[in-house]
């Protein structure tokens, strides 16, 4: 049978989701746990990939596996959480048609990216510290021309391995959190890089470096150049994985 894995983690201790040899890894950590839960080997495919450092409130990977006969939804979420390192947890696991993909199955994502603007020794990993207050209306402005269709070639990482760098966003924008700012950008795909880059320009435009109209111009121009540098892993959180009507059971 197939499965959906619905589940959070701190990225400070890993080199990103995807397995690498020799390093600490999300997707090892769980391919790992599983295996060991349900006694054979288990491999998990995630609805996208995060960077060394990047964190996720909401990720969703698949997986195959045989549940033994007194194995339910509960009990294994329950083992498996006691498996997994304390920075890694599950919350949600469900049955799945054979055809449904993590990845390619998804309509759309969100990130957050966390900004705090008051020194908070308890979110040094979990958010990018500012001591001053960057132009809200200025970013939010610069934001509001990222909405629509276009090609994300300026904000994507040099020798990326998408296909294409076309991107549909439905919402970018700053709101205010306890603290600070979060910045939220959903779109139906996102290239490698691209959250930590337009972050990072933004806030070039919140700093005064750069115009609303220059930052679009940036979009525009398509040259990786053009942007400014990213903003720190240690923001960034996956935030929410949409999926196609019927895949996801109602909680």
């Amino acid at each position: 049978m197939r499965y959906f894995i619905h589940f959070a983690y701190d990225g400070t201790a890993y080199c990103g989701w995807q397995v690498q040899p020799g390093v600490p890894t999300v997707q090892a950590a769980l391919d790992k746990a599983l295996s060991q839960v349900l006694r054979q080997p288990v491999h998990t495919l995630g609805s996208g990939r995060t960077d060394a450092g990047v964190h996720a409130s909401h990720q969703v990977a698949h997986f195959k596996a045989d549940f033994p006969p007194e194995m339910t939804f509960d009990l294994l979420r329950y083992r498996l959480n006691r498996a997994l390192p304390p920075d890694v947890q599950v919350y949600r696991i469900h049955e799945v048609g054979e055809k449904a993909n993590a990845r390619f199955s998804a309509e759309a994502r969100t990130y957050e990216y966390v900004v705090a603007l008051r020194p908070d020794p308890f979110r040094r990993d979990q958010a990018l510290y500012l001591d001053r207050a960057p132009d809200v209306a200025a970013m939010n402005e610069a934001a509001a021309y990222l909405v629509g269709q276009f090609d994300f070639t300026a904000f994507s990482k040099v020798k990326g391995d998408d296909g294409h760098y076309v991107c549909y966003l439905y919402e970018a924008g700053w709101h205010p959190a306890p603290g600070g700012l979060v910045f939220r950008i959903k779109a139906n795909r996102f290239v490698r890089g691209m959250v930590r880059l337009v972050v990072g320009t933004l806030l070039d435009v919140g700093r005064g470096k750069l115009t609303p109209l220059e930052f679009q111009q940036v979009l525009h121009r398509q040259q990786r150049i053009a942007a400014s540098g990213a903003a720190p892993a240690k923001g960034l959180f996956l935030s929410k994985v949409d999926y196609e009507p019927g895949i996801v059971p109602e909680e």
